[in-house]
């Protein structure tokens, strides 16, 4: 059986992925569902991994598959069962199901530095991405290895110009040079936030800051 917070948790990641392909992040299942902080978040995706309604991809930010869905007949606890196929969201075939993006260079997962226009494209598997415009990146630095985002690793990014507290963003800093960190308001001020204890926010006037578009995913080479 789930608690209610575990079905609707299990529901909302489900609709997303029919909805974007793309795993929400934690920050957005905490408004979701009305949690106070993450850590609540996290305790739930934990049960459910445990339970096996879900699965965390490896190499992936935030990478989350369903496995199985529980009846939908009401909000309370409910007695779970594999769903019917109608329910689950089909894995594209990973033969040929391969798309190119333009590749811009490289992007600091540290201090800040300069990013450039490329005329190269990346090969990238469909299923890490979602709908909309996408573009790659090259990511330089290790300030972001606790969100599993490392030196040489490829950032796939969704195309866009807002960004919600938590998000993982690429942000162009006056207009010359771009990093790839945690987006948060502070304030008045932005601060972006890296995922290693060795480096500190960094804090500028919304002037400063322009996003440049979301990190939908990770492509990973092993040589």
């Amino acid at each position: 059986m789930l608690t209610r917070k575990q079905h609707e948790l299990i529901c909302f990641i489900n609709d997303r992925l029919d909805e974007t392909g793309v795993s929400p992040s934690f920050e957005e299942m905490k408004e979701a569902l009305d949690l106070k902080s993450k850590s609540g978040v996290h305790r739930l995706i934990s049960a459910l991994e445990e339970r096996q309604f879900i699965r965390r991809l490896p190499n992936r930010a935030r990478a989350l598959e369903v496995l199985k869905m529980p009846e939908r007949g009401s909000n309370t606890p409910t007695k779970t069962t594999a769903a019917p196929a109608a329910n689950v969201r089909a894995m594209p075939e990973p033969a040929n199901d391969v798309i190119e993006i333009p590749l811009h260079g490289r992007i600091a997962a540290g201090v800040p530095i300069e990013a450039f226009e490329g005329a190269s494209m990346l090969a990238v598997p469909a299923a890490l991405l979602g709908s909309g415009e996408h573009y790659a990146l090259e990511v330089a630095g290790d300030s972001m290895v606790e969100a599993g985002i490392l030196d040489g690793d490829y950032a796939l990014i969704k195309r866009q110009e807002v960004a919600r507290d938590g998000e993982i963003v690429v942000a162009l800093i006056e207009d010359s040079e771009a990093t790839l960190k945690f987006f948060r308001r502070e304030g008045a001020m932005i601060r972006l936030d890296p995922a290693n204890r060795a480096y500190d926010p960094q804090r500028y006037a919304p002037a400063q800051v322009r996003v440049q578009g979301k990190l939908a995913g990770i492509l990973r080479r092993y040589d």
